[in-house]
């Protein structure tokens, strides 16, 4: 993409966040907002990539210092912190279209 120029950066983010929360109708999801759940990637445009081969699958990407899952950092400097904070999420379909009682709502700490 980036030697391409198929697309923008903002196209392509909006692509793997907003969209797909809007698409599938996850409430609280895909954007930075007060309120919403923070799951945020930091990384670096210009040396973002995937060293994984068929060999070697499991990688991480390079150019990615940071990843926040819920707003509680799972890689710090380049490193896994050993942190698990996702969790499963379910569409509106699960319920045919209703909320899930005892659902939370809450914000990680960013």
């Amino acid at each position: 993409m980036r030697e391409d120029k198929v697309l923008t950066l903002e196209d392509a983010v909006r692509k793997m966040t907003s969209l797909p929360a809007q698409t599938l109708r996850l409430k609280d999801r895909g954007l930075l907002k007060e309120g919403y759940w923070a799951d945020v990637v930091v990384f670096d445009p210009s040396t973002v990539s995937d060293p994984a081969t068929y060999e070697m699958p499991q990688q991480y990407a390079t150019g990615v210092p940071f990843v926040f899952v819920n707003g509680t950092a799972v890689i710090d400097k380049g490193n896994h912190t050993g942190a698990r904070p996702g969790k499963i999420i379910y569409g509106p379909g699960k319920n045919g279209g209703r909320q899930n009682r005892g659902e939370t709502k809450g914000v990680g700490n960013l």
